[in-house]
């Protein structure tokens, strides 16, 4: 059995982190579809405020999607541009 060098170290570590990244996904697909639906919700209660409702709704999403955006950053960087290979 050979052993484990540093490098091998690191990837591994830096896909467990990119995997553990992405689970950041989660958050705003929720997040999302509870406002979408509770969106639907007050259109369908007030149809004359529909244009604040979508308004305020997309806003939302795109926040909460950040999130999900940064996750993905972060986990780009650890599997391509590693930047701990270099310390090594």
């Amino acid at each position: 059995m050979e052993p484990i060098t540093g490098r091998a170290l690191v990837l591994a570590a830096s896909a467990i982190g990119a995997g553990l990244a992405m689970i950041a996904g989660i958050g705003p697909g929720i997040g999302q579809g509870y406002a979408a639906g509770k969106g639907a919700e007050g259109v369908g209660r007030q149809p004359e405020a529909q244009a604040d409702i979508v308004r305020t709704m997309l806003l939302g999403a795109a926040v909460a999607e950040t999130t999900g955006i940064y996750g993905l950053i972060i986990a780009l960087i650890l599997l391509f541009a590693n930047p701990l290979i270099n310390l090594l």
